[in-house]
């Protein structure tokens, strides 16, 4: 079975020089490189009040269709302990002042805490971070759309219920009909 380093460098070629450092560090594009600890985070990177809209908003980029979305693939706490163990200070600054300008916006427009805005207003925050509308809203935006795309498609959930895995995919057909493909294979 593919491990998440492996899947890893898929995302950081499908990103190419944009790739968020910390992503990059993981997949091992920068040397040397220990092993991923599986436990928590080393720190906590996030308040309460953020680590809820962190949550909120990366169910909003990959939310529950037909498939789990970010929340049920464990991105939230892949995000954690992607900047608390793979991220510099520095690399962290974007993201936590993103969820903060994203929050004031929100209680500004809303008269609510952006977690707790509804899809529809969390929807209209983060396309506001993204046409850079909200300070520092486009930085934040790209950081943490990577975050969530790398957490969610190197999760277990998302290459084998989003993506399907066959270690060894079936034959070669070059005639095969398009609109028969169902999903993408992760092998």
């Amino acid at each position: 079975m593919i491990d998440r380093r492996t899947a890893l460098a898929g995302v950081a070629a499908m990103f190419g020089s944009a790739l968020f450092a910390p992503i990059a560090r993981a997949a091992g594009l920068s040397l040397p490189v220990p092993p991923i600890n599986q436990g928590p985070p080393s720190v906590a990177v996030f308040t309460a009040p953020q680590r809820a809209l962190m949550t909120a908003l990366s169910e909003r980029v990959l939310p529950t269709t037909d498939t789990p979305g970010a929340i049920a693939a464990g991105v939230p706490a892949f995000i954690e302990k992607m900047l608390a163990d793979w991220a510099e200070p520095g690399d962290r600054v974007p993201i936590v002042a993103g969820l903060d300008a994203i929050d004031a916006r929100s209680q500004r427009d809303n008269r609510v805490a952006a977690a707790k805005a509804t899809p529809a207003q969390q929807d209209a925050l983060l396309t506001l971070a993204m046409n850079d509308q909200i300070p520092g809203g486009k930085t934040f935006f790209e950081a943490f759309r990577q975050l969530v795309i790398t957490g969610y498609y190197t999760s277990e959930i998302g290459m084998t219920q989003e993506r399907e895995y066959l270690p060894v995919p079936g034959e070669y057909n070059g005639a095969f009909p398009y609109s028969q493909v169902n999903k993408v294979y992760s092998s």
